[in-house]
């Protein structure tokens, strides 16, 4: 695959047999960065990193001269200045990027109402359908591509497949500012020379037990015995990784995405070994997922919690609780036992909670509802953050010295109240 700098970029040529290739994987190149030079041209060419200067920020995107000096998107700020100390640091304005995504994706639907989006920068769109009103899938992609930049301002990368998994392998070759066609016919000429690492789903540990077997190319894995796949990875990831190398994928482009998990994460200014303060974060975090759930009409059946201590080791563990739930005290109390139970050996720099196995709410099927008083209690929140904003009302436990804005405070004061 192409690295994340675009060094190793690789693009069509115009009339490009695109045969075939008619799911298309679009993605907004640096797209928080190339905003931010949008709306202040002298950025334009320069290092520039996203995310706040001081305290534990993270960097959340940087231009591609940022890449070059090895700045990766989830680093910490203070490493990426390490990096590339010339670099501008640039605060991020969410509101601005949602605003530009929604023009993007409305171009999008423009060309096609079959469109998945998968982030506020990047979608798949199959425009099978579109060829008599547009044209072919490489004209469509090159029209798309011309449409966002005279329209936006911005440039963004596109690979053009037979399958999902192929089309966004293309895409991300084809960074920045691109266009890679992979006509059916040629699909396995496509994949044989790439890394196993660039099959989707196939992570370090995954790429690893592959390596270490000799499997090191997606063309390695066509030559390996099944069984071979299934001991290294387990049956179920060898079918796909499998499946995946000959080019096979059956998902479709749904225009209608469910979330299949919602969590919220905390990373703190200073490393925290305090129990009452972790313990008032996990409650906090856990009534953020709780309102969420019950916004999106769903329940969780699983939670898990991710922790991450001061020397950056990450780890998480999940339960699968007796009942799905929408209530934030018993998603709480789930992540508080889990807690409770880890080994912590350092300070602890991220703490997070998140509900996993979502299915719509079933209510009305129970027969007695041992979370009742307390859905009435969380419901009425919900009521008062929709009038008056989120931390209107809120547990006594989780009040600690004020911060920026309008939300509550992220932790408590150490030695406060001890959350129930």
């Amino acid at each position: 695959m192409g690295r994340g700098d675009g060094s190793g970029r690789i693009v069509s040529q115009d009339g490009a047999d695109d045969t075939g290739a008619g799911i298309l994987h679009v993605d907004m190149d640096a797209f928080y960065a190339a905003v931010e030079v949008l709306d202040d041209p002298t950025l334009a060419g320069r290092p520039i990193i996203v995310g706040a200067p001081e305290g534990r920020s993270v960097v959340s995107s940087a231009s591609y001269e940022a890449r070059r000096f090895g700045v990766r998107s989830a680093m910490p700020v203070s490493q990426a200045l390490r990096l590339c100390p010339t670099a501008i640091v640039v605060r991020p304005h969410f509101p601005r990027y949602a605003e530009t995504s929604r023009q993007v994706m409305a171009i999008f639907h423009e060309i096609t109402p079959l469109v998945e989006p998968l982030s506020i920068d990047e979608a798949f769109l199959d425009v099978r359908g579109a060829r008599r009103l547009w044209g072919s899938p490489g004209t469509i992609a090159r029209m798309l591509r011309a449409r966002v930049r005279d329209e936006t301002g911005l440039t963004c990368s596109i690979g053009a497949a037979s399958t999902k998994h192929v089309a966004k392998m293309a895409s991300t070759l084809s960074k920045p500012d691109g266009l890679l066609i992979v006509p059916a016919d040629r699909t396995q000429e496509f994949l044989a020379p790439r890394s196993v690492r660039a099959l989707w789903g196939v992570g370090p540990r995954s790429a690893e037990a592959l390596e270490s077997r000799g499997i090191r190319t997606i063309g390695d894995v066509l030559g390996a015995p099944r069984t071979m796949l299934d001991r290294a990875l387990g049956a179920s990831m060898g079918a796909r990784v499998w499946q995946l190398a000959r080019g096979e994928d059956e998902r479709e482009v749904e225009t209608e995405r469910v979330e299949k998990s919602i969590g919220h994460e905390e990373t703190f200014e200073d490393d925290i070994d305090d129990d009452a303060v972790l313990g008032a974060e996990l409650r906090r975090l856990a009534d953020r997922v709780g309102a969420r759930l019950r916004a999106h009409g769903a329940e969780a059946a699983t939670v898990a919690i991710k922790v991450r201590f001061a020397d950056f080791r990450t780890v998480s563990r999940s339960v699968t609780l007796p009942e799905p739930t929408a209530v934030g005290q018993r998603i709480g109390d789930a992540a508080r036992e889990l807690f409770g139970a880890l080994e912590r050996p350092l300070p602890i720099r991220l703490i997070g909670v998140r509900a996993e196995n979502l299915r719509g709410a079933m209510l009305s099927a129970m027969l007695w509802d041992d979370d009742a008083e307390w859905r009435r209690v969380e419901e009425a929140m919900d009521d008062a953050s929709s009038r008056f904003g989120r931390g209107a009302v809120t547990r006594a436990a989780l009040l600690g010295p004020p911060r920026a804005g309008t939300t509550l405070p992220s932790h408590p004061r150490p030695g406060g109240p001890r959350p129930e």
